[in-house]
């Protein structure tokens, strides 16, 4: 796989890092996530492939252990806020003066400055600052976050793992690794950076909702169907339109312009009034194999068996029978191949890491009286 051999030292988080984490385990990397002992339940519901080593992070010796396992891998990703790691002398700084190739992780809100570098916040805060907020929503509506995608995700730790990779990519050059300061706000401006740079083209130049793509075109919207689901429309370009017209039974020279913006209103009541006439699998057979644009809405349970995804294997089960997205993109030499085990139990691999790591078995044995780490195989096999 194409991070094969590369090693993660990943400090537990929620959300944005332990997605970062997952997106380098499904592609090789031998990804470590660092529990808290006494936790009773990971959080982490993105733990594919990991292992995990709880560590009492309040012990000057559970410090200890995990500088150790951090000196001694390529990556360390961490979603504390500015500072949290620099208390426990474990910042960047401190770990590349020991391993210059290091490369340092950093996922946080709003980055490692400015003023509101140590402030909390969640992705709808981050989508908000981000500028993108401002956009989303219905006319006449508040702004609305479309879950945490955008922030968290896309911004965060889809981003985050891009720099990683980058970094990577350096270093094989180099020599040197170095730190990645992933910022949300950031990251999501820059995944939304067509929303600035086609202003100008006339895209976003009316109130939100009101433009074409945010819902203020009918041939670009959803629409319910008779049996209480939805069909997506994505008509733009005439070619499209045509067939979504003939498609729905209308007939052109009987309706507005297409971009007659002030029809859009009556095109849109129009559109509603006749998908409200037939079910889902009825417009799914009437427009599959056309150009018109037009979708189902799938629920989450239902997108593993559509034709298309399921002829591709988009999606896959695991060992306890759980529907997951397949890795993307599809590499042809070195594709992702997905651990299909269940998730790390906290503190399963405390000992075998160590061990790996360089911890004699007396060792081990010392910090586990003392409570420095937590081992739970016992957990892990029940």
């Amino acid at each position: 796989m194409a991070l094969a051999g590369v090693r993660v030292i990943e400090l537990a988080g929620l959300a944005p890092a332990p997605f970062c984490g997952m997106i380098l385990s499904d592609f090789g990397a031998r990804v470590i996530r660092v529990d808290r002992t006494k936790v009773t339940m990971a959080m982490d519901a993105q733990a594919r492939g990991k292992q995990s080593v709880a560590l009492n992070l309040k012990s000057p010796q559970g410090v200890a252990v995990l500088k150790k396992l951090c000196l001694q891998s390529d990556i360390v990703l961490e979603p504390f806020r500015k500072g949290v790691m620099e208390k426990l002398g474990l910042g960047p700084e401190e770990l590349l003066k020991e391993n210059p190739r290091l490369i340092y992780a950093r996922l946080t809100g709003y980055g490692q400055s400015g003023s509101y570098a140590k402030s909390a916040g969640h992705d709808i805060n981050y989508l908000a600052m981000s500028g993108l907020l401002s956009m989303l929503g219905r006319s006449s509506e508040k702004p609305y976050a479309p879950l945490n995608l955008v922030a968290d995700f896309a911004g965060g730790g889809l981003m985050c793992a891009l720099g990683i990779v980058l970094a990577l990519l350096e270093r094989n050059e180099s020599g040197q690794g170095q730190i990645i300061d992933a910022s949300m706000v950031e990251g999501a401006a820059y995944v939304g950076s067509f929303m600035w740079k086609s202003r100008s083209l006339g895209l976003w130049n009316r109130p939100r909702g009101e433009n074409m793509l945010d819902s203020g075109a009918p041939f670009y919207d959803t629409y319910q169907t008779s049996d209480g689901k939805h069909m997506a429309v994505g008509a733009i370009e005439p070619q499209f339109y045509d067939h979504l017209i003939k498609g729905l039974g209308l007939d052109a020279a009987s309706l507005p312009a297409q971009m007659s913006i002030s029809d859009w209103t009556e095109l849109r009541r129009t559109f509603t009034q006749v998908f409200a006439q037939k079910t889902q699998a009825e417009w799914s057979r009437i427009f599959d194999g056309t150009d018109a644009c037009v979708t189902p809405v799938l629920p989450l349970d239902e997108a593993g068996s559509h034709p298309h995804n399921r002829e591709r294997g988009s999606f896959l089960k695991d060992a306890q029978g759980e529907v997951s997205p397949r890795p993307a993109p599809v590499l042809s030499r070195t594709p992702a191949r997905p651990c299909l085990s269940r998730d790390p139990v906290v503190g399963e691999h405390t000992r075998s890491v160590l061990g790996e790591y360089g911890f004699d078995p007396d060792h081990i044995e010392q910090l586990l009286s003392a409570g420095v780490v937590e081992c739970n195989e016992a957990k892990a096999r029940l």
